[in-house]
């Protein structure tokens, strides 16, 4: 029998001790017929064969399959003193494992302090770049994480405020979470727009000509918007999607 008929025999289901033939290589006595590497993948899901050919750092097959969708391109995290940490960190990771870069654009150089429940001191965070420094013309998107201070210092500096009105007026993505909707409101750029945010800034979206909501996140005119931290896997994953579809 040729190497060509005994494949087809097998195939058919043929027990190969029946024939005189070397047994197949994945054949074993448990399995009279053997199994095909197609038959062994049957069932899986899309997630179960990323998972055997490219996880990510995490091993999460989902986010290995999305780790290219902002490759080239550039957030700006504007942030500074009292800036909630989690709100900086996790919206940062998720940027990067999409293949993008971040920038920590702050107001003075050094270091800014990171916060927890916003009365915590946590890590201190390098500042990559100076908002003198800075144009919104240099970056694809735009982050602003919450922390009761740290927006509401910001929001006090033109420097800041401008920053972000030029992400809006040129038509950039823009996403602010818990406290971080006071720049937005500052930059007056909330103007007919459907938002969300910590429940005391709704007063100030309303005043300044905007829609405020309480839900888990909302997306308007490439503006995300969400609540808390507990909001963050929702606010990251618009994040990411938002930014990639967006052009700039």
């Amino acid at each position: 029998m040729t190497t060509s008929e005994q494949l087809d025999e097998d195939e058919l289901g043929t027990d190969p001790l029946e024939r005189g033939v070397e047994p197949p290589e994945r054949w074993s006595g448990a399995d009279r017929f053997g199994t095909t590497a197609r038959e062994e993948r049957e069932g899986e899901s899309l997630d179960e064969r990323l998972a055997e050919e490219a996880p990510d750092l995490y091993g999460n097959p989902r986010e290995a399959a999305m780790s290219q969708q902002l490759r080239g391109r550039t957030v700006a995290i504007l942030a500074t003193d009292g800036v909630e940490q989690v709100e900086l960190e996790e919206p940062k990771a998720a940027v990067e494992r999409a293949g993008g870069r971040t920038v920590l654009v702050s107001l003075a150089e050094g270091e800014i302090q990171g916060m927890n429940a916003d009365v915590n001191k946590a890590d201190t965070f390098a500042v990559d770049l100076t908002i003198d420094n800075a144009s919104a013309a240099s970056f694809d998107a735009l982050i602003l994480p919450g922390g009761t201070t740290n927006p509401d210092r910001l929001r006090q500096d033109e420097r800041a405020v401008s920053f972000v009105r030029d992400f809006v007026d040129a038509g950039k993505p823009v996403a602010a979470i818990c406290h971080g909707p006071w720049l937005l409101v500052e930059a007056d750029v909330v103007r007919g727009r459907t938002l969300t945010s910590y429940p005391s800034v709704r007063t100030d979206i309303r005043n300044a000509g905007g829609t405020a909501v309480d839900r888990e996140v909302v997306i308007d005119g490439g503006l995300v918007t969400s609540r808390n931290p507990d909001d963050l896997p929702a606010f990251c994953e618009a994040v990411v999607s938002e930014f990639a579809t967006a052009r700039t």
